[in-house]
């Protein structure tokens, strides 16, 4: 558990530092996450950041145990008028060690997909530890998508991480990067050519590697 909370509180730190003096025009950027622009991210990593056992169990009994409700009402919380402010409060709570009572695995997962929802649409490149994002990884696989992982996407496909010794599954080859796996499982867009194969298509599920 301390291993993956060195690794959240670097990525963590390394995030923040990207993300100090970004033009203002910058934070309405869309980002890889569906409806959210790159200040939302930054504003629900925030909330993440300072999210205890008991507050998740009261915000999500005050959601109605939906947690899109949960992650918009986070959001809203977070994110300050001034998107340098929402950093701030991010920065204020980039050490701790609290979170959802959930696997701490998914500490790295929402680091590293996070991460890339706010890099890749604004042009950023961070090189990750491939053997933790190959542990994110594997947690995505043994969780279904309605908990917020990937294990039906990946079902019959056989996934190698060219960048780790990570290979698991059984059926078409899916040949990549551990983050180009991780980002594809959890259901985001790739680079054109970061994945090969014959199941790559339908891994990235719109028909195209």
């Amino acid at each position: 558990m301390n291993d993956i909370w060195s690794v959240v509180h670097a990525e963590r730190q390394a995030l923040i530092h990207d993300l100090e003096g970004l033009p203002a025009d910058r934070w309405s950027t869309p980002s890889l996450c569906p409806g959210w622009d790159v200040h939302d991210v930054v504003a629900h990593l925030a909330d993440d950041a300072k999210t205890t056992k008991l507050s998740f169990v009261l915000r999500l009994a005050a959601a109605r145990f939906d947690f899109d409700r949960y992650n918009a009402a986070a959001v809203a919380r977070e994110r300050a008028a001034d998107p340098q402010r929402t950093v701030a409060s991010f920065r204020a709570a980039a050490h701790r060690t609290t979170s959802a009572p959930a696997p701490q695995a998914t500490r790295l997962v929402e680091a590293f997909v996070h991460g890339e929802d706010i890099r890749r649409p604004l042009g950023l490149v961070r090189h990750y530890p491939a053997e933790q994002v190959a542990a994110a990884l594997r947690h995505q696989l043994n969780t279904g998508v309605g908990m917020g992982g990937g294990k039906e996407r990946a079902q019959g496909l056989r996934l190698i991480a060219t960048d780790t010794g990570f290979d698991t599954g059984a059926g078409e080859e899916v040949r990549g990067s551990a983050l180009a796996l991780l980002l594809a499982v959890s259901g985001r867009p790739v680079h054109p050519g970061e994945l090969a194969g014959p199941g790559a298509p339908a891994l990235l599920g719109d028909g195209a590697a």
